[in-house]
């Protein structure tokens, strides 16, 4: 066991069994939160590929929260997904529906959101996660802390990372 311990759940056997014990949990879990069983298994299934891929840093008796936190990280991250990309659809048709909008200007708004888009995809991942948790979900500091398990501070140092790339190296957006 002392070796298995050392070298985290990478060990086929101890994988394999953290899989049978822990995925029906976290699929149930993440099914309350997606409502989408579909939705909910391709989350569980992406959380033990990173599990997988991070092995060797997790051990065996922490692999259930780690799992948990990272399946809780992949649904956030899908919602805010599907939220930046609905904002810009319905602002697309408010901006189609709009008299008077020239073309150039239809144009113009539709190559800035895409802009927009490649900019904060282009974030490191935890900044963007901050990013859109507070600018499109409207939550406070304090609210994303406690919802990633970090403190209020790493926040607003991942926030003011984001919001210093996206000023230099995305200028205009």
């Amino acid at each position: 066991m002392q070796a298995e311990d050392q070298s985290g759940v990478c060990a086929p056997s101890v994988f394999d069994a953290t899989f049978l014990r822990v995925a029906p949990l976290l699929r149930n879990f993440l099914f309350y939160r997606t409502g989408d069983a579909e939705s909910a298994a391709d989350l569980v299934q992406e959380a033990f590929v990173r599990l997988w891929e991070n092995c060797s840093k997790v051990l065996p008796d922490k692999a259930r929260a780690w799992l948990f936190k990272v399946g809780e990280n992949l649904f956030l991250q899908q919602v805010a997904k599907a939220r930046v990309a609905g904002r810009y659809a319905l602002e697309m048709v408010r901006t189609d529906e709009a008299q008077g909008e020239s073309p150039e200007a239809l144009l113009e708004e539709k190559e800035f959101a895409e802009r927009l888009d490649a900019a904060i995809a282009a974030l490191p991942e935890g900044s963007r996660e901050v990013f859109l948790l507070n600018r499109i979900d409207g939550l406070k500091y304090r609210e994303i802390a406690d919802l990633l398990g970090i403190s209020q501070k790493a926040v607003e140092k991942r926030m003011h990372r984001a919001l210093v790339e996206l000023r230099e190296l995305h200028p205009g957006v």
